[in-house]
């Protein structure tokens, strides 16, 4: 039993919920500090929705695309296709997470929020939709980036409710969030350009190469940079030098991850990919709150 749960927090990365989770903190903690109150289910509720949510998602992705994991020489060793967990189990997995998540939505309705729950089936449906993007669009990096950037503006939904046009914060965060899953999400399907093309499915570096899409994901990073800026203006209360510090900080992040990736050696994407994004999101929110708690 505990070696099969074991199986289950591989199969979904748990840990790299901390990609999309700080983003949403950000946004949450803004939020916190306009109305000027906090509640502790709130903060429970958007973690608890933003870990089920992704499991059944990250879950639901295994499950649809184990047969060409089982092909794919980089992916044969996945948990699927290895025979270390059943569809079967998998399937139930998506159900209960599914199900937990739902069920987190409703704890919004304990602070007067119903919008978490109204928008609760549409948001996972719109996420586990993303499994199937590969197979008719090259564009599904953006849908997988789109799917993240919902982190940050379902946050501010579960704090303010419908109030989120009365702040551009929650749409400059998701704007970054969007860029930058974007741009980082290409530079590890540049794994599976040969594999990808093999197989009918679509990528961008299928599409445009390699080269091509290093440079596009090195512009969708340079305009995650721009919106993090855009954040730095329009957010209230207003932030300070450590904030910009903080963009700095990531700049060089952004700098770093690229130089690791070329189009002659893909040896170091995962490095980039799982390692310096989780110091950009994690050091990211660790700075707005230090800058929070001295404004």
């Amino acid at each position: 039993m505990q070696k099969t749960l074991m199986y289950f927090v591989d199969l979904i990365k748990l840990q790299h919920t901390l990609f999309a989770l700080p983003f949403a903190l950000i946004s949450a903690l803004l939020a916190w500090k306009m109305t000027d109150s906090f509640h502790w289910i709130q903060l429970l509720g958007i973690i608890a929705c933003m870990v089920t949510a992704r499991s059944a998602a990250m879950a639901f992705n295994r499950l649809i695309d184990s047969t060409y994991d089982a092909e794919n020489p980089r992916t044969a060793l996945r948990h699927i296709p290895a025979g270390l967990l059943k569809k079967t189990q998998v399937i139930a997995f998506v159900l209960l997470t599914s199900l937990v998540f739902l069920a987190s939505c409703t704890l919004f309705l304990l602070v007067n929020n119903i919008w978490p729950l109204v928008f609760g089936v549409p948001v996972l449906l719109f996420l586990l939709s993303y499994s199937y993007a590969k197979r008719f669009t090259a564009f599904c990096h953006f849908w997988l980036g789109l799917a993240l950037a919902l982190s940050p503006l379902g946050a501010w939904v579960a704090i303010r409710g419908m109030a989120w046009y009365e702040s551009s914060i929650p749409l400059m965060l998701t704007g970054a969030v969007f860029f930058w899953v974007s741009g980082f999400d290409m530079l590890y399907a540049c794994q599976d350009e040969d594999f990808d093309k093999s197989k009918g499915l679509f990528s961008i570096p299928a599409k445009i190469g390699i080269r091509n899409t290093l440079r596009l994901a090195f512009v969708c990073h340079l305009v995650m940079l721009g919106f993090l800026l855009g954040f730095y203006w329009l957010a209230s209360p207003p932030l300070g030098a450590i904030y910009l510090a903080g963009v700095g900080f990531v700049s060089c992040l952004v700098l770093y991850q690229h130089a690791l990736v070329n189009e002659k050696d893909l040896s170091k994407v995962n490095q980039a990919f799982f390692n310096v994004n989780a110091v950009i999101s994690v050091g990211l929110m660790l700075i707005v709150l230090l800058q929070l708690y001295l404004v």
